[in-house]
């Protein structure tokens, strides 16, 4: 009787924590592209930046820098890398999250050892944290209250913001951010269930039945079945594959990227 009432105890303590990250802010996040005419104080915006540094990083070395924009002749010379999306300019702030093994390449050479970071594994370590400290900054600003908007865009034309940004060598932007006080309240985004994403100790294919099941709520959603009508296709999926994200634009970025990571060194061929 008393392992029964111990395990009882113990769900109840757990539902209980799952219903406190449930009221949390998570659940309630939303892309936000439109701004209040209001800055963003130096001291709120650099805390931040300060206690995302917390986050996990490879070797203690925090692999990333923070290229911080509020100059509206700044914003203006990023806008083209990102499409010109009306946000860049707007925002009150725009942070550039980069992969950065140069400073401590730099810190190596000044301390007598010799840095071999010029290399693809490198690239994907200081991008890794520089993604981690990323998403633990959305977060911690997301609870201040401030709307987040990530711009996908960066890795589409990374050369042109490093040229905006005067990026030395072994620095490769990876994340962009847009930040400011919300000025819109857009729907929740739909997101796929946990069983889609979740594998039991190896990885299971998906069977046809599986897919119907993971994606017909996001395919039945209105604004989608109208995002199919309006392309003129007939499946959902067929707008990712046909019009947003296509096989020549995915090649004509990827040459892109390859060809930043080796004027930036991350390429040592």
């Amino acid at each position: 009787m008393m392992m029964h009432i111990s395990s009882i105890f113990v769900l109840s303590h757990h539902q209980s924590n799952l219903n406190t990250l449930m009221n949390t802010s998570i659940l309630n996040r939303r892309t936000i592209r439109k701004y209040a005419q209001r800055d963003i104080d130096s001291n709120l915006l650099n805390g931040l930046l300060a206690l995302a540094a917390r986050t996990q990083t490879m070797g203690n070395l925090q692999l990333y820098s923070v290229v911080v924009t509020r100059s509206a002749e700044g914003k203006a010379a990023l806008a083209p890398a990102h499409f010109n999306q009306p946000m860049v300019t707007e925002a009150p702030v725009v942070l550039t999250i980069c992969a950065d093994f140069h400073r401590t390449s730099r810190w190596a050479e000044c301390r007598k050892a010799v840095p071999g970071y010029d290399n693809m594994l490198s690239f994907l370590n200081a991008a890794t944290d520089a993604l981690l400290f990323t998403q633990t900054f959305c977060n911690l600003a997301e609870n201040e209250g401030l709307g987040i908007c990530y711009l996908g865009t960066t890795i589409y034309n990374p050369q042109a913001i490093i040229d905006a940004l005067q990026l030395p060598r072994l620095v490769f932007p990876v994340a962009t951010l847009t930040v400011g006080w919300p000025d819109e309240q857009p729907p929740l985004s739909d997101r796929l269930p946990l069983d889609s994403f979740m594998h039991d100790e190896v990885y299971h294919e998906p069977t046809p039945d599986d897919i119907d099941r993971f994606y017909v709520q996001k395919e039945q959603l209105p604004e989608n079945r109208h995002f199919v009508e309006i392309n003129n296709k007939e499946t959902l999926a067929q707008v990712f594959t046909d019009i947003r994200y296509t096989r020549d634009a995915n090649e004509a970025c990827s040459e892109s990227v390859l060809s930043a990571l080796r004027n930036q060194g991350f390429l040592n061929e």
